[in-house]
């Protein structure tokens, strides 16, 4: 099977060399050794020019946010790639990992010298579109760059969608022509090629690959990152992880995820997105392990389906309802980052929401934090509390409260910019599915994104979607959650 052409693009005009020494795949957003159509992409130049592979997995040091807790989970990641990738001649995985800020700076460069092409991952988001577009210009060979973010291909929808039914509608008419089209699960197996010739001493001694004890998470100390937001207790990453992760959600969680999800102290959600985030894994990794439960095949797709969230796939109601979160909402902000530069600024909210909150921006706060009290979960609300504080613990906020945590981040902004400032940078720094275009989805979700103009209008909202401590705290069983999260310090 070959990369469909959507999928690709060249960001450069020069040519590829066909008297290279090797492929060079660098490996920045899909850091997964399967289910990935840029590593097929680049096998496919492998056997059509009869090259070896290089696979370069860097790790910047100096990109906002930089600490231990992402650090830690990228390079759990690398771990499983290396010992996934030994034993294989025709193959180099090269780690890189930055000892300090700049030092990586001209190693894509450098390999590129003696590369016949170099393939790379279409990622819309964060840093790496800039990053792209320099590499564009220094590398010397032809690069290009892959899609492999979800089961739509992003330039398969040529507009924004504003809703999730009205991309619903769209994916159940396009999407069938795309499953057909998969990424290798396991790419590697049965590949025969020539032998990697080795790589340059003047690159090996300038970077060297990435020391063994960072990819068994020690030595993190010696890094110039922020060691003040650790590594998660208990939760590590890689494709390892992230696989056996999604097998105890299906085993255990799948069948009642509609109604567990909602509720923090019945676990239901399924903690994927962190995984889904570093690349560790796949959409369709994920796809295939519940179709495989499911015993389904596309037979039994809904011809008459027209944007509703369950019957399309005809597959159970739990996985109809899993599968509209990680497609529809998913592909939502892989949908819009790519198209919209400013999908990360207060500009992108429908006119709609921009109208209604400058019509209340006077309206007086009850009550206005600033950033640091948000941080330090020192406000009035226990229940916001406890959320900022698994934030900072965890990494992560139950599904349902983080719609909460930004309703209230609003309310108590002197203005909507202000609010999305403070929800942004507390999301980039300390979830480990942010600076991702789901994770910002859900952000500005609490300003009228992808939302309706709701009534009555309110304070401060105006026909913004209102929610409620109180009313979440009567709906939610939230007794365990709020003993396990209140921190001792919280306001009165």
């Amino acid at each position: 099977m070959t990369v469909p052409p959507l999928r690709v693009r060249n960001l450069n005009d020069r040519p590829l060399n066909p008297e290279g020494d090797y492929v060079l795949y660098w490996m920045t957003a899909y850091r997964r050794l399967g289910w990935n159509f840029s590593l097929d992409r680049a096998l496919e130049h492998c056997r059509r020019l009869k090259k070896p592979l290089l696979v370069l997995e860097p790790l910047r040091c100096g990109y906002r946010y930089a600490c231990d807790r992402f650090h830690g989970f990228v390079l759990a990641g690398m771990a499983d790639n290396l010992k996934r990738s030994k034993r294989r001649r025709w193959l180099r995985y090269y780690p890189y990992v930055e000892p300090s800020a700049g030092d990586g700076q001209g190693l894509l460069a450098a390999l590129a010298q003696k590369a016949c092409v170099v393939v790379g991952d279409d990622f819309p988001a964060f840093f790496l579109p800039g990053m792209l577009a320099a590499a564009a210009r220094q590398v010397p060979v032809r690069l290009e760059v892959v899609d492999s973010n979800g089961l739509l291909p992003m330039r398969a929808a040529d507009k924004v969608y504003n809703r999730a039914v009205d991309l619903r509608r769209f994916l159940q008419r396009s999407l069938p022509d795309h499953l057909a089209a998969l990424p290798a699960a396991d790419p590697l197996r049965g590949v025969r090629l020539p032998a990697f010739p080795g790589l340059p001493r003047e690159v090996l001694s300038r970077w060297s690959a990435c020391d063994p004890a960072l990819l068994e998470g020690k030595a993190l100390e010696q890094l110039p990152i922020d060691h003040t937001i650790r590594v998660v207790p208990g939760i590590r990453g890689g494709s390892v992880a992230g696989s056996r992760r999604l097998r105890e959600f299906l085993d255990g969680h799948l069948s009642g995820y509609g109604d567990s999800r909602n509720h923090p102290d019945q676990e239901g959600s399924s903690r994927l997105s962190p995984y889904l985030h570093f690349g560790h894994v796949a959409t369709h990794q994920i796809l295939d392990e519940v179709v495989a439960r499911e015993g389904w095949t596309p037979g039994r797709l809904s011809p008459t389906a027209k944007g509703q969230k369950e019957g399309w796939w005809g597959m159970s109601p739990g996985a109809e309802s899993f599968l509209d979160q990680v497609v529809t909402w998913r592909e939502l902000g892989f949908n819009m980052a790519w198209q919209r530069p400013d999908a990360r600024e207060y500009s992108s909210l429908p006119e709609w929401a921009r109208k209604t909150l400058a019509e209340h921006g006077a309206d007086p706060r009850p009550h206005c934090y600033q950033l640091e009290e948000f941080e330090s979960a020192q406000t009035h609300d226990p229940v916001w509390n406890a959320a900022q504080t698994q934030l900072r613990q965890e990494g992560r906020i139950h599904n349902y409260l983080r719609m909460l945590w930004g309703k209230k981040i609003l309310e108590w902004s002197p203005t909507p910019q202000a609010a999305i400032h403070v929800m942004l940078e507390l999301n980039d720094k300390y979830a480990l599915d942010g600076r991702d275009p789901n994770s910002t989805s859900g952000i500005f979700w609490c300003l009228g994104r992808y939302d309706r103009a709701w009534g009555p209008e309110r304070p401060i909202f105006g026909k913004i979607r209102y929610m409620s401590s109180d009313s979440t705290v009567r709906k939610l069983r939230l007794k365990d959650y709020l003993a396990r999260f209140t921190p001792a310090a919280s306001c009165s």
